[in-house]
């Protein structure tokens, strides 16, 4: 895990090699040995951030736990080697889909840990509940949420979960089978769903057009959008789901209760009062959490795209893992992973060292802050790599023999050694 405690380029995503390796080719056939280990299981590999998500959880969330879920497409187009990749979006696109449930604060909405991941290759899931490759869930992806959410409900956390997904979980069908078991969720809805409200079928744009006319919309905070201040003003009423659903696969009609919702429209403005940006937001959350609480949970859903981000392009290069199977990238994916909660917790740390900490780590990783920045994920991880390296060769030199050595190889003229003598002929 310190060996992926950095950021990386995409030129060198290998797994770094510390001080106290002997050499960078021993770092990297002692990673090799450990992830192609068949006792290194995917579900051991992830005990370390379900525990950290336990033991996260009492001071990190006071009502409920956020979980976002969401996936993110893994492309491998030159990486011949990865035999298993899969199709993704057409036959030239090749690699794989990873699904990840995060979970978040409902307190400031700051990272905790992933607590399951997915990777979808050619053959199949590997999954962190789950030794070796599986089959879906049912066939879509969207069947496989619902055991995604009783297997994160099972935890046993002092507080009940509220899942948050993006539109791509938006399906009649499916929000009757969460709501059933019991799982409370925070949707966001297309534009072109119809549901019945005051007593007639409308689109939700309607239903938002109605709400502004009864002069419904609230302001509720200050919000930043794409880095600027903008306002956000939030709405609720009351919706009911009554047309059949529809099976993704062959457009089945599928008959279901009418089930009642909750739709919170939240909207951003600048200062001149132009919508920015709207969200359509079904949940089936008590009431006890108004409007403007839900409306900042999806605010906060944006905090997995981050960490994806500190993946693949801000920190970890996983696109460019030389790893060739899978599996071997799943398993590599929860050790990095785990090199991210350090720096999330780090970040939100209170304790009175976490300050000092985080400005010696920006400053060890040379990365330049904005204004009123204190830190970012990928420039605590680019310092605390910088540390750990400089403690591990603490260990090993004396700081004064270390300032010798460079003083004396940098400053020191030393006669260079006299030519042999020219031997007589």
């Amino acid at each position: 895990m310190k060996g992926h405690s950095a950021t990386l380029q995409d030129v060198a995503a290998g797994i770094r090699s510390l001080p106290d390796a002997k050499d960078s080719f021993a770092a990297t056939q002692a990673a090799w040995r450990f992830f192609a280990n068949d006792a290194t299981t995917l579900p051991a590999l992830m005990e370390p951030l379900l525990k950290a998500a336990r033991d996260a959880v009492p001071a990190a969330c006071s009502r409920v736990a956020l979980v976002a879920v969401d996936w993110s497409q893994l492309h491998y187009l030159k990486h011949a080697s990865k035999l298993d990749r899969a199709t993704l979006v057409n036959q030239h696109d090749l690699g794989y889909e990873l699904r990840t449930a995060l979970l978040l604060s409902d307190v400031d909405g700051a990272p905790v840990a992933p607590v399951h991941q997915s990777l979808r290759c050619a053959d199949g899931f590997h999954r962190t509940d789950a030794v070796g490759l599986r089959a879906g869930d049912g066939g879509t992806k969207l069947d496989g949420l619902l055991p995604l959410f009783r297997l994160v409900s099972g935890q046993g956390w002092p507080v009940s979960p509220v899942f948050i997904v993006d539109r791509e979980a938006d399906s009649v069908d499916h929000y009757r089978r969460r709501d059933a078991a019991g799982q409370m969720f925070v949707i966001r809805a297309d534009d072109c769903r119809m549901v019945t409200h005051d007593g007639r079928e409308r689109l939700l744009p309607e239903v938002r057009e109605a709400s502004r006319a009864a002069g419904d919309f609230e302001e509720c905070r200050r919000v930043l959008y794409h880095g600027r201040e903008a306002r956000q003003f939030v709405a609720e009423t009351r919706i009911t789901l009554s047309r059949p659903g529809k099976a993704k696969q062959g457009r089945v009609s599928k008959p279901g209760r009418p089930l009642e919702l909750r739709l919170v429209v939240a909207e951003v403005r600048d200062e001149e009062g132009e919508v920015l940006a709207h969200w359509l937001l079904m949940t089936n959350v008590p009431e006890e959490f108004d409007a403007a609480t839900v409306a900042l949970w999806y605010y906060w859903r944006w905090r997995i795209e981050s960490y994806f981000k500190l993946l693949k392009s801000a920190g970890l290069e996983l696109e460019h893992w030389g790893q060739t199977t899978a599996l071997a990238v799943a398993k590599r994916l929860l050790v990095a992973s785990m090199a991210c909660v350090l720096a999330w917790k780090i970040s939100r740390s209170v304790h009175p060292m976490a300050g000092p900490l985080r400005k010696v780590l920006v400053r060890l990783s040379s990365r330049q802050m904005k204004h009123e920045t204190d830190s970012t994920e990928p420039a605590l991880l680019a310092g605390l790599w910088t540390l750990l390296q400089g403690l591990s060769l603490a260990e090993e030199f004396d700081l004064d023999e270390l300032r010798r050595m460079l003083h004396d190889v940098l400053f020191d003229h030393v006669k260079p050694p006299s030519p042999p003598p020219k031997r007589e002929v």
